[in-house]
C-alpha cells in the first residue's frame, strides 16, 4: 500500500467520523427537546410517577428495541420512543421538586445548568484533545452495575439516606466518565452507529441530571 492509499483511507476515516459526530449530536439535540416536551406534558397533566418497576421495564424494553433496530430507520423511531418515555417519567419528579420544595425551581435550573456545563466541558475536552478513553469502558460498565444494584437497595431500604447520597454521587461520576468514553469512541472509530451513540449520550445526560438534582435536593433539605 503506497502513501497515497494510506492518506486516502485516513481522509475517508476522518469524514466518516465527522459524519457520525454530526448525526449523533443532531439526533441527540432532537431527542433532548422531545424528552423535554414529554416531560412538560407529563407535568401539565399531573401524571403520577409510574414507579420503579414500570420505569425499568419500559426503559429496558425500549432500549432492547432500539439496539435491535439500530441499523434501520426503525432505530430512530425507537430512540424517540425511549427518550419520550424517559421524559414522561421525569415529569412527575420535576413536579415534586417544583411544588413540594420551597426552592425546587431553583434546584431544577441549577441541576440543568450543571448538567449542560459538564456535558459541554467533557465533550469539548474529548473533541479538542482527541485523547483515547477506551480504557475506561470496562471500569465504567462494572461501576454502573454496582451503582445500579446499590440504587435498587436504596429504593427498598429508605432508612439508609447515606446510601442514597453515595449512589447519586457515584452516578454523577460514572455518567461524566460515560460522556468522555462515548465521545472518544466516536472520535476514534469505536462507535460508528449514531443511533447507539445517541442513546448512550442521552442516558448519560438523563442520569447525570437526575443524580445532580437528587444531590441538590438532599443537601438543601433541612431534615
Amino acid at each position: 500500500m503506497n502513501q497515497y492509499d494510506i492518506a486516502q483511507r485516513a481522509r475517508v476515516g476522518v469524514l466518516e467520523t465527522n459524519k457520525v459526530l454530526r448525526n449523533t449530536y443532531g439526533l441527540l439535540a432532537m431527542t433532548l427537546l422531545f424528552s423535554a416536551f414529554t416531560a412538560g406534558v407529563s407535568m401539565v397533566m399531573g401524571m403520577p410517577y409510574p414507579g420503579p418497576i414500570i420505569t425499568l421495564v419500559g426503559y429496558f424494553g425500549l432500549l432492547f428495541l432500539t439496539n435491535k433496530f439500530s441499523n434501520s430507520a426503525w432505530g430512530i423511531v425507537w430512540v424517540f420512543a425511549l427518550t419520550g418515555f424517559m421524559g414522561m417519567t421525569l415529569g412527575p419528579i420535576l413536579n415534586f421538586y417544583v411544588t413540594q420544595i420551597a426552592n425546587g425551581g431553583q434546584l431544577v435550573m441549577t441541576a440543568l445548568g450543571g448538567t449542560g456545563a459538564i456535558f459541554l466541558g467533557l465533550s469539548g475536552y474529548a473533541l479538542v484533545t482527541r485523547k483515547d478513553f477506551s480504557f475506561m469502558g470496562g471500569m465504567l460498565m462494572v461501576g454502573i452495575l454496582v451503582a445500579f444494584l446499590a440504587g435498587l437497595v436504596s429504593l427498598f431500604v429508605p432508612a439508609m439516606p447515606g446510601l442514597h447520597v453515595a449512589v447519586s454521587a457515584m452516578f454523577v461520576l460514572l455518567m461524566s466518565g460515560m460522556i468522555l468514553w462515548q465521545t472518544s469512541e466516536i472520535i476514534h472509530g469505536g462507535e460508528t452507529n449514531y443511533v447507539l451513540a445517541t442513546v448512550s449520550l442521552y442516558v448519560s445526560i438523563f442520569n447525570l441530571f437526575t443524580s445532580l438534582l437528587q444531590l441538590l435536593g438532599i443537601f438543601s433539605s433541612d431534615d
